[in-house]
């Protein structure tokens, strides 16, 4: 694949997930190395005038009044890496830290940091020879941005900290560096702060809940036909004329996507003219849910496209046309991460509710009072097998699990920094939750589509539509039908990489 050429203007989310994932290389564009050393030059120019310039020849956060110069910038640099580095947990993966390097990269890349074009060349060297920094999870209130993380990926430009070596094995930074053929960097002004003020952490685990939760939600609709269909539902409450009366954009995507799932359909011809008026809201309101689905994650989208295209650190250097006389450098708080963790606590509401409703599918599948024409639990000789009972209760308890995670960590603040810092966004704490309710929702969902498999199964020789089998073929071909009890926790895995991989997802093709 093609290198991708970063300028910090036009990078897609879906290029950082190829990134993340390993799967493209990284190269500093040529426009932007110029815009970069332009503003790289306005530093500089500071510097030399001994001029008073936050984080530049100042010291940070509530030490901002006291002066640095000469031979003590170098070493604020190493200082300040040092010094931030206090994070704690477990570390985030590898696709995490990959997304989080390439989000850094790319915002420096912005032209407005005062970095020099080499640092932003040694983040992409980074990520093109395979060197993982070890980045601990926890340690970040989400502004001044995520400076405990971003201090742990920083340190192993200058040599220092760890990283994971091909064997996962935490290991000193200078011995990948080495291997790697990476010459460690000596900061200058303002790289210190310029590489660890920023909201690339929460964004980096942001970017990829977005990417998950949008496949999820397009499984979920395949996953939810067939238990439908299997419950002998109807699909009058998807006829087009009931969502065009409520556009919602969501929800008239997710109600076509059930037509398209249902067209063909042998089980809803048998019984089309049963007389049943309306099915329970589980079934009926697959679009009103899953569409708010939708439209919150199209929010979400749009919040991490603008972000992964921002210079969000401090201060910032703007040219304007005025190189000759040194541009500006002005102080804010683009590093606060506010925008970020209201929608990554959304995007948690969202998807605990898409979790929710899955259950409650789930629940009608499995119970005797429920299933007509089903066996209890769908189990084969009921009794002596006990069936899907029991996954009923994992789904329940990680549904349980999820309404906890998806309290708002953003409406939360502590003081920092002195009381400089006053008010913070809990931004990364939002991103952490997220993830736990990204996989628990994709659990819930492998469990549903494991039993509305099963259902099918009872059902035939009547078919689902030609979707719904070819979703049906793609579950068999990592879990088969149960014949008799099993311990089923590896079909609930191998079905919710399937759900990652899109697989499900592929059959509204």
């Amino acid at each position: 694949m093609e290198a991708l050429h970063i300028n910090g203007n036009d990078l897609a989310l879906e290029e950082v997930v190829e990134v993340a994932s390993g799967n493209r290389s990284v190269l500093l564009a040529a426009d932007a190395r110029e815009s970069v050393s332009r503003a790289r030059a306005v530093v500089e120019a500071l510097v030399a005038d001994d001029k008073p310039a936050y984080a530049i020849t100042t010291g940070v956060g509530k030490l901002s009044d006291v002066r640095i110069a000469g031979a003590q910038i170098r070493e604020l640099q190493v200082n300040l890496l040092r010094s931030h580095a206090v994070g704690v947990g477990e570390p985030l993966s590898a696709i995490e830290t990959r997304a989080m390097v390439l989000l850094r990269a790319n915002s420096l890349s912005k032209g407005h940091s005062g970095v020099r074009p080499e640092v932003i060349d040694r983040l992409c060297e980074l990520l093109n020879r395979g060197v993982l920094p070890f980045v601990p999870s926890q340690g970040s209130v989400g502004a001044s941005g995520d400076l405990a993380p971003l201090a742990h990926l920083a340190l192993v430009l200058i040599g220092e900290g760890e990283c994971f070596d091909k064997n996962g094995l935490r290991t000193a930074s200078r011995d990948v560096l080495r291997i790697a053929e990476i010459t460690p960097l000596t900061l200058e002004a303002k790289e210190a702060v310029s590489l660890i003020n920023g909201t690339q952490g929460m964004l980096a685990l942001g970017v990829l809940a977005v990417h998950a939760a949008e496949i999820m939600v397009d499984s979920a609709e395949v996953i939810g036909a067939m238990s439908l269909d299997a419950l002998h539902g109807t699909d009058k409450a998807f006829d087009e004329r009931i969502h065009r009366a409520r556009p919602h954009a969501g929800q008239i995507k997710s109600a076509a996507n059930l037509r398209k799932m249902l067209e063909g359909s042998e089980l809803r011809e048998s019984h089309r003219n049963c007389g049943r008026v309306q099915d329970a809201y589980s079934l009926r309101c697959i679009p009103q849910v899953h569409g708010s689905v939708r439209d919150t994650l199209a929010y979400c989208r749009k919040v991490m496209e603008v972000e992964v295209n921002s210079a969000v650190d401090n201060p910032l250097v703007f040219l304007d046309g005025k190189v000759e006389t040194g541009g500006d450098v002005i102080s804010g708080g683009n590093f606060h991460g506010e925008p970020l963790a209201f929608a990554l606590d959304f995007m948690g509401i969202a998807l605990s509710a898409l979790a929710g409703i899955s259950e409650r599918r789930l629940e009608r599948l499995v119970n005797p009072t429920l299933n007509e024409g089903l066996p209890p639990f769908l189990a084969a000789g009921a009794g002596l097998n006990s069936g899907f009972m029991m996954p009923q209760v994992t789904a329940a308890a990680l549904v349980s699990e999820n309404k906890i995670l998806a309290h708002p960590a953003s409406v939360d603040s502590i003081t920092t920094s002195g009381n400089k810092e006053d008010y913070v966004s809990m931004g990364m704490t939002a991103a952490l939750k997220l993830k736990r309710i990204v996989d628990n929702t994709r659990n819930v969902l492998a469990i549903e589509a494991m039993a509305a498999a099963q259902a099918l199964d009872f059902l035939l020789p009547l078919k689902t539509g030609p979707r719904g089998q070819a979703a049906h073929a793609a579950i068999r071909s990592v879990s088969p039908t149960m014949e008799k009890d099993r311990a089923m926790y590896e079909d609930f895995a191998k079905i919710a990489k399937l759900i990652a991989e899109r697989k499900i997802a592929d059959a509204l093709n």
